[in-house]
């Protein structure tokens, strides 16, 4: 079975630079730099995840809160474990 996970972001859009900027409680913060129009910042954090977490942009994808700040990502073919473990960077 190919493993399914869900995080919770916290993301700041139209900010000076995309980064991972660290937990906020159960999840992460997210900066993006693209504005919140016409799916730009929504992108622009599935891009971050991908890069980040080393898997397909076609594996991550907003499940839930795609007009607001508080989002659900998916992530398919990762785990709890090393999803957290690569966007803590180790």
């Amino acid at each position: 079975m190919v493993a399914q996970t869900r995080i919770r972001l916290r993301v700041s859009p139209g900010a000076s630079r995309t980064e991972l900027a660290g937990r906020y409680g159960d999840g992460w913060k997210v900066r993006v730099a693209a504005a919140p129009e016409r799916g730009r910042a929504n992108a622009a954090v599935v891009g971050l995840l991908a890069s980040r977490l080393r898997i397909p942009r076609e594996a991550v994808s907003v499940v839930s809160g795609t007009t607001s700040r508080d989002k659900v990502i998916e992530l398919h073919g990762l785990d709890r474990a090393e999803a957290e473990r690569r966007l803590e960077g180790r």
